[in-house]
């Protein structure tokens, strides 16, 4: 944690601090900001106050008068809510808390506490820009390790896929499930040091049809001639090494239905224009949020005839989580109003799903010195078939 980076991001949101509170560690995210651990005491609230210049100030109780020694800046000791309220009358301004109306993984102030702060004289501002700024943007070296990441992801796709055909290809005996399928991506995982937030998705037939099907609840089989989706995410083991999360079709056959290669190009053209709307606002000096970018390539689903098969957002923040800090690209379940900023790192991956089958493909981007590159060697085109 460094508090100068923390009133960096204050300034640029023109905020006039930073309000981070805890309670029974119900806030992960200002412990993992100010690398509080989660075995410390927190009995009792503590807050620590960053303005966005000067001295913070830690506001501890009592019991606990120490919960916030290591950190920078002056203590006072309170036991009392009167006494409480006093200290934090002393504060003005538009202060950035860990709230808001629209993305819930960052809503962990609770509203009571939310109130007693307003009456002690405090207006709150939802923290969601400041934590995108901490915690969602991305240096060269952050970007090196993803793109590393999404290397070998693409190479164990590669590999997976040549071990299903070599399965139907050959008429092997038995039965390959998903749970086998799925264990090969595992052990690809493992053998290139690399490791997982879930378990990869591996779906067969209708069950590609749920986009959070868990293969490992399961016992089912890669049916033949059927449409298998294969969805995958991990990360080097080093310390802050950055995740790479990525999605591909395949169809265990020679030829897919029409149905379904309508689907996918539906899907693959959607994916491809959001990435060519970012990158064109980017070239033209302007910025773009996550809402609009899920909002335009929507359209482009909705355009085709598709808006009953959508069932959720064009992509997520990525960075030491697969499902990061920075702007998401949503309009719809979390709209972020948030801009993509420099160090942006995002998925793309639109879907569709009916009762009878799901398509989604995915590729993941950055932005990088006002540029937008999509990240690993190339994504798919087509739907994979068995040559």
């Amino acid at each position: 944690m460094n508090i100068n980076d923390i009133q960096k991001a204050i300034s640029s949101e023109s905020l006039d601090g930073w309000l981070f509170f805890n309670f029974l560690h119900r806030d992960p995210l200002s412990d993992k900001i100010l690398g509080i651990a989660n075995g410390r005491m927190n009995s009792r609230a503590w807050y620590y106050m960053v303005p966005a210049s000067g001295d913070p100030l830690k506001i501890c109780h009592a019991v606990e008068p120490d919960t916030l020694e290591e950190l920078p800046g002056y203590t006072e000791i309170y036991s009392s809510r009167t006494r409480l309220i006093q200290i934090l009358s002393r504060f003005t301004g538009n202060w950035g808390a860990q709230f808001s109306r629209e993305l819930t993984t960052v809503s962990t102030l609770d509203y009571g506490t939310a109130m007693m702060l307003e009456d002690a004289g405090l207006s709150l501002r939802s923290s969601a820009g400041l934590i995108q700024r901490l915690c969602g943007l991305l240096d060269s070296d952050n970007i090196a390790t993803h793109e590393e990441a999404a290397g070998h992801l693409y190479q164990i796709v590669e590999l997976v896929w040549a071990r299903i055909s070599a399965f139907f290809r050959n008429g092997r005996g038995g039965q390959l499930t998903e749970k086998e399928v799925q264990s090969w991506i595992l052990d690809e995982f493992t053998s290139r040091g690399m490791v997982t937030a879930h378990l990869p998705v591996v779906a067969s037939g209708v069950n590609s049809g749920n986009p959070h099907y868990a293969a490992e609840n399961h016992d089912n089989p890669v049916l033949k001639d059927s449409i298998l989706q294969l969805d995958l995410w991990a990360k080097l083991t080093a310390p802050g090494a950055i995740f790479a999360d990525i999605s591909w079709l395949g169809y265990t056959g020679k030829k897919p239905p029409p149905e379904a290669v309508e689907m996918f190009h539906a899907v693959r053209d959607a994916r491809d224009f959001c990435a060519d709307f970012i990158s064109d606002r980017l070239k033209s000096g302007k910025s773009v949020t996550g809402a609009e970018a899920d909002e335009e390539t929507r359209g482009v689903l909705i355009g085709r005839g598709y808006e009953q098969l959508i069932k959720h957002r064009t992509g997520h923040g990525i960075d030491t989580e697969v499902h990061g800090s920075g702007a998401g690209l949503d309009s719809i379940e979390f709209p972020d109003k948030r801009p993509l900023l420099d160090g942006s790192c995002f998925s793309i991956e639109p879907g569709l799903y009916s009762k009878k089958l799901g398509m989604r493909t995915e590729i993941d981007g950055y932005i990088m010195k006002g540029k937008f590159h999509i990240s690993g060697p190339g994504p798919q085109k087509e739907i994979l078939i068995i040559e």
